[in-house]
C-alpha cells in the first residue's frame, strides 16, 4: 500500500500547475496550534474545554463504530454530524473553537454527535474480522449508507430519547444518507432536516484533474487490487509526514502541499490557514477501503449514482442483473437543505443541480457567497463561519 501511495503522490505532484499559489492574509486564522496534529478528537475536545464522551455501535454485518459525543444540556436536540472520505470525526472539531461547527453547534446548547464510518482512524474493529483480513475491507460507501449510517442514528436517538435528529453530512457524508434513505426509507422519518455540505451522488462533471486521471485506470487498479489484496487505502504515516515536510513549506508561494490541495478541492487562497495543513495531515487519510475509492471512479465514467459495479458477471450474482441498480432518489422524502459552491472541483454545481432536480422534498439549494469557495472551505475556510455555518444553525432552530 506505501508503494501505491507513493505512486499516487508523485501523481499529484506531476499533475499540479507550475503557476504561483498568491495567499491573501487579511482574514482572520484559527485558534490552534501544531500539536493538535498528534491529538485524537476527545483529546482535542477536551483541551479545547469541551466535555466528550466516547460511544461504541454494532453494525449489523458486525463493524464496530466509534461515536464522538459533546454533549449538551439534558434534553437538548441531537445533531449528527457525518464526515467524507478518507476523513473522520476530527473533520468537524480541526478548526478549532469559534470556528469549527461542532464546537458552534455545542456552544449554542445542542447535542453534537460525530460519525465514524467503518475502516476510519476510530472504526477499525468487527466482531470476527480484522484489518489486517482482507475481507474486512470488502465494503464501498455503500455499506456506510445501509449499514453504518442506521446503526449510528438509532444509536443516537435511543440513548437521547428523541424521535427525530438534525443530520448534517459533508461530500461522502452526503453519499452515504442518500444511500440510506433510498434503500432504507423507514429512516427518512427519523430525520428532522438534512444539511448536505458540498453533496456528492452523480460525479460526471468532477473537474479535479488527479480524480479524473484516476477514474481513466479504474478497472486496471481495481483488478490490481484484488490480485493482491490491497484493499485498504491507509497510507504509512511516517511516509506520509515524510512527504509533507518535503511539500508543505512556511510559505505559499509554489507549496507544491497547497498545489495539491487546491487540484482535489479547487483554489481559495485567501480562505487557507496554512498552519491547518500540517494539522490536516496529522489526522487525514484516516483510512477507507480501496473499494470507496473506486465506487466514486466508476460513477466519473458511467455518469449514474448507483451500487458498486462488481462486473457483469458477479452483477448478476449479487444483484441479478449484468448492470448495478440506480439509487431511487424519489425515495428520499426527509427533508433537504443542500449548499454547494462554484468553485468546489468535487460537488460540482452541474452534478448538484441534477442531483437537487430529483430530490422530492428539496427545501431549498444554496450557493455560497464566495466565488473562490471549494470542496475544502465547507470544513477549513477561515470565514465557514460567517459564510456558511451561521445558516446552517440557524435553520436547525427553525
Amino acid at each position: 500500500m506505501d508503494k501505491i501511495f507513493k505512486t499516487f503522490v508523485l501523481l499529484c505532484i506531476s499533475t499540479v500547475r507550475s503557476t504561483p499559489v498568491y495567499y491573501n492574509n487579511n482574514t482572520r486564522d484559527f485558534q490552534v496550534d501544531s500539536a493538535d496534529a498528534h491529538l485524537t478528537v476527545p483529546q482535542l475536545i477536551k483541551k479545547y474545554g469541551y466535555s466528550v464522551e466516547q460511544h461504541h455501535v454494532v453494525t449489523e454485518d458486525g463493524y464496530i463504530l466509534e461515536l464522538h459525543r459533546i454533549p449538551g444540556k439534558n434534553g437538548s436536540l441531537p445533531v449528527f454530524l457525518m464526515h467524507g472520505l478518507l476523513c473522520s470525526s476530527a473533520d468537524w472539531v480541526l478548526a478549532g473553537p469559534k470556528d469549527a461547527l461542532a464546537y458552534l453547534l455545542a456552544d449554542k446548547g445542542y447535542d453534537v454527535w460525530l460519525g465514524n464510518a467503518r475502516g476510519n482512524t476510530y472504526s477499525r474493529a468487527h466482531l470476527t474480522l480484522t484489518p489486517n483480513m482482507f475481507a474486512f475491507w470488502q465494503f464501498s460507501w455503500h455499506e456506510i449508507g445501509f449499514y453504518d449510517l442506521p446503526a449510528m442514528i438509532d444509536y443516537v436517538l435511543n440513548h437521547t430519547k428523541h424521535r427525530k435528529l438534525h443530520y448534517i453530512g459533508h461530500s461522502q457524508g452526503t453519499t452515504t444518507f442518500y444511500v440510506m434513505a433510498s434503500t432504507r426509507p423507514d429512516y427518512n422519518d427519523k430525520i428532522h432536516l438534512m444539511q448536505a455540505l458540498a453533496p456528492v451522488a452523480y460525479t460526471e462533471h468532477i473537474r479535479s484533474p488527479l480524480l479524473r486521471v484516476m477514474s481513466r485506470f479504474q478497472d486496471t487498479l481495481t483488478v490490481l487490487f484484488e490480485i493482491f489484496g490491497i484493499a485498504e487505502f491507509h497510507p504509512n504515516n511516517a511516509i506520509l509526514h515524510e512527504i509533507a515536510n518535503l511539500l508543505c513549506t512556511s510559505s505559499a508561494v509554489n507549496n507544491l502541499c497547497l498545489n495539491v490541495l487546491f487540484q482535489l478541492a479547487g483554489a481559495d487562497p485567501e480562505q487557507i490557514d496554512l498552519k491547518l495543513i500540517p494539522i490536516l495531515v496529522g489526522h487525514t487519510p484516516a483510512g477507507a477501503a480501496t473499494k470507496q475509492i473506486a465506487h466514486f471512479a466508476q460513477g466519473i465514467r458511467s455518469r449514474l449514482f448507483r451500487r458498486y459495479d462488481h462486473g457483469k458477471i458477479k452483477n448478476l450474482f449479487v444483484y441479478g442483473t449484468p448492470t448495478p441498480p440506480v439509487y431511487n432518489l424519489t425515495q428520499i422524502t426527509a427533508p433537504v437543505l443542500v449548499y454547494y459552491a462554484l468553485n468546489d472541483f468535487l460537488a460540482s454545481p452541474a452534478d448538484v443541480d441534477r442531483l437537487s432536480a430529483e430530490i422530492p422534498n428539496l427545501v431549498e439549494r444554496l450557493q455560497v457567497a464566495h466565488g473562490k469557495f471549494n470542496h475544502l472551505d465547507f470544513l477549513f475556510a477561515k470565514n465557514v463561519k460567517e459564510l456558511l455555518y451561521d445558516e446552517v444553525i440557524r435553520r436547525i432552530s427553525l
